[in-house]
């Protein structure tokens, strides 16, 4: 990278005694989509007339109130849409339509034949203001500059009377704000709505776009909180954000210039948008419902708007992409699993509104219809309790906590050897073959069981058993205070290694008549070496009898 010097740093704004450092958000802004413009034109297959109905749907149904619907004097296309929305009604009373003009007056008067029967719309008009666009894009002073702004807002005017039954209110965009010096942004605003008349009870929405994101967010948080301590009649304005991204940085650009003073955002589902792409309002929105911020956007279910935006726009979504990836609720790392596996465990002994704050989840994944199945998936570079987790959410598999590090270690190994993610299934069937179904080195041929009366409180059962062990097949029997006893005793007259049970566990799999026993046993070798074997059966002692050949099956 040689050739930095032909850069030069964005500089400062001349703003002092800053306020937005002190501030929080504590409401949600006015949101504005501009998916149908803004994103739509960023597509290499732009929408038709049906996608973008179907697209309007889908934004009303998530809550926005204001939806940029396109360019109709540019396109034939937008201009049907637009015609479509208004003759069948699809507009909700609560809805404002936004159309966005060159302030030409053979445009504005076609885009207002366009909006005749809307009850009301947003006129939205622009020009660039930036050094540079002055310079290479129009040779236009800055006199000249503020003349096509004022000159926009009278050809609006001069053709309001066409707009008989629709309530208008004006946008106006000094576009490349982001690159215009602070002091002249504030100049031909001050213009333009001097021009429209504005008041409180007439509004003009003043929208200052991130055109190109050319600075850190801190700076463009200062350019906010300048245009709205130095712009007259604060009350008669909506300062208006619309950031783009390329920096990387516009979802925290958004988030301090509302900080700074602005009441409004405009911005796309996901991010779509030119380079880098627009503001991603799912993100700003689910950020401020973490803080306890009810965003006034439905989210809750983000699978169903992500898989409508992906089908409408043919674009796809990152698995990592915050709050709606495929992969933002999952762990792979074995420290994260074990740390969310404890978190979730309790849980899930709290109240249903307890604060949230299970270890690297920042959102209860439950909130935007995500399922907890999700949050853990196994690879080689999970941990002991992640193989635990699997096993307890899909198959109802509590092993104790002692036995994970043991089938964490199978499971993991098993994904190194393949080398990806091994689903559910394959977990469990990993753990069946190691733990419920090996019968090599030792084996039941047979076993029966007798239950003594011995005239006392202590019941008796004699356990007869034929066990093969290393291919050879021994018949023996013993007594014990119990069959699991009892079958002990008698794998102590075979070869089998000597040892001693130093854990048990048990629980029920299932319901009804179709309920299993799960057991779990530790046994200590006279070399003190411990292994963990698991038992099922429908007989919780047939289930203790399989573990303890379980377990020394692993040695």
């Amino acid at each position: 990278m040689k050739n930095a010097n032909k850069y030069k740093p964005f500089g400062k704004i001349p703003l002092e005694n800053r306020k937005w450092p002190e501030k929080e958000i504590t409401h949600p802004p006015i949101w504005c989509s501009v998916d149908l413009r803004d994103g739509n034109q960023a597509l290499a297959i732009p929408m038709g007339v049906e996608q973008k109905l179907a697209f309007f749907d889908l934004l009303v149904k998530t809550g926005f109130k204001e939806i940029e619907v396109g360019f109709p004097s540019a396109s034939q296309t937008e201009y049907d849409f637009l015609r479509r929305l208004i003759e069948e009604n699809r507009i909700p009373d609560d809805v404002t339509i936004q159309v966005l003009c060159q302030a030409r007056e053979h445009l504005v008067k076609k885009t207002f034949e366009c909006l005749k029967g809307a009850k009301s719309a947003i006129f939205h008009i622009y020009n660039s203001t930036s050094p540079a666009q002055r310079k290479y894009t129009f040779n236009m002073s800055k006199e000249e500059i503020v003349k096509v702004a004022i000159d926009g807002v009278r050809c609006v005017k001069d053709c309001l009377p066409m707009a008989e039954g629709t309530k208008i209110r004006l946008e106006y965009s000094p576009e490349s704000f982001s690159n215009t010096e602070i002091d002249f942004a504030v100049e031909i605003c001050e213009a333009v709505k001097k021009e429209w008349g504005a008041s409180p009870e007439n509004k003009i929405i003043l929208n200052l776009p991130t055109t190109v994101e050319c600075a850190t967010p801190n700076i463009h948080a200062d350019q906010i909180e300048y245009f709205a301590t130095h712009i007259s009649d604060r009350d008669s304005v909506i300062i208006s954000l619309h950031n783009h991204n390329d920096r990387g940085e516009g979802v925290a650009s958004c988030e301090l210039a509302l900080l700074a003073g602005a009441d409004r955002v405009e911005g796309t589902l996901f991010g779509n948008g030119e380079r880098t792409g627009n503001l991603d309002i799912v993100t700003v929105a689910l950020n401020m419902y973490t803080q306890g911020v009810d965003p006034q956007l439905d989210f809750s279910n983000i699978g169903s708007v992500a898989e409508a935006y992906m089908k409408l726009t043919g674009m796809p979504i990152h698995p990592r992409h915050p709050y709606a990836g495929e992969l933002v609720f999952t762990a792979f790392s074995g420290s994260h699993q074990d740390a969310i596996r404890k978190g979730m465990a309790a849980r899930a002994k709290m109240p249903a509104d307890a604060i949230w704050d299970v270890p690297y989840l920042p959102l209860d994944p439950h909130d935007v219809g995500r399922e907890y199945e999700e949050i853990i998936r196994i690879n080689s570079q999970s941990g002991k309790g992640g193989a635990a987790w699997i096993l307890e959410q899909d198959y109802g598999i509590f092993l104790p906590k002692a036995m994970h590090p043991a089938v964490g270690a199978v499971i993991t190994a098993a994904a190194d050897t393949l080398q990806r993610e091994v689903t559910p299934a394959e977990i469990y069937e990993i753990f069946s073959k190691q733990w419920l179904k090996k019968k090599s080195p030792l084996a039941i041929v047979d076993l029966a069981e007798t239950h003594l009366e011995s005239g006392s409180d202590q019941a008796q059962v004699m356990c007869r058993t034929s066990v093969e062990w290393q291919s050879k097949v021994y018949s023996v029997g013993a007594k014990g205070n119990g069959p699991l006893d009892a079958f002990v005793a008698a794998l102590s007259e075979t070869p089998v290694p000597k040892f001693s049970i130093s854990a048990f566990h048990e629980h029920s799999v299932g319901s009804g008549s179709d309920t299993d026993a799960m057991a779990y046993i530790e046994i200590t070798l006279q070399n003190g070496k411990k292994y963990w074997g698991c038992g099922k059966s429908s007989n919780i002692g047939r289930a203790g009898i399989k573990a303890v050949v379980s377990a020394v099956n692993q040695i």
